[in-house]
């Protein structure tokens, strides 16, 4: 799997005014609504349902929130890249500017669990973060996501 099977050019975006988890939440579920087909508020409500088991912040300014919906047949996701970063309970207590969030059918366990093993493993990688940081537009962000996947598959 890479994130090109998962991270359409549309379901990237760069936020200007995002103050809170809450409202980040809130533009992750418009997000999906608009580039995925998933309703805003069946979005939110998912992840929100996840976050309650533990924070999804994973260190060094990057967030993997997910969740599962049985509305959806495949692992999908969308990209965010915050211009101010939010508190977001990360485990290195660092606020979030890259966030990767992946909404998985009900029953894909191997495939959920693929898709955030390849999302972790790119957004681990100081090289790549701050590849992602230096750039504002989409359609660049998702070249950057998905460019540096084909080079290593070469």
């Amino acid at each position: 799997m890479q994130i090109s099977d998962i991270l359409s050019p549309q379901a990237v975006k760069t936020l200007i005014g995002c103050s809170s988890k809450k409202r980040l939440f809130q533009d992750i579920g418009d997000l999906t609504e608009a580039a995925l087909g998933i309703p805003s508020a069946r979005a939110v409500e998912a992840l929100v349902e996840r976050e309650s088991l533990g924070p999804t912040g994973v260190g060094h300014g990057v967030a993997l929130p997910h969740a599962r919906l049985a509305e959806i047949d495949r692992v999908q996701g969308v990209f965010l890249r915050l211009e101010k970063p939010v508190d977001f309970g990360s485990v290195d207590r660092k606020p979030v500017d890259l966030v990767f969030a992946l909404f998985a059918p009900e029953d894909a366990g191997v495939e959920h669990l693929k898709a955030l093993a390849v999302v972790s493993r790119t957004l681990k990688d100081q090289a790549m973060r701050t590849k992602l940081r230096a750039n504002h537009e989409a359609v660049t962000l998702h070249a950057v996501l998905t460019e540096d996947q084909a080079n290593q598959a070469a």
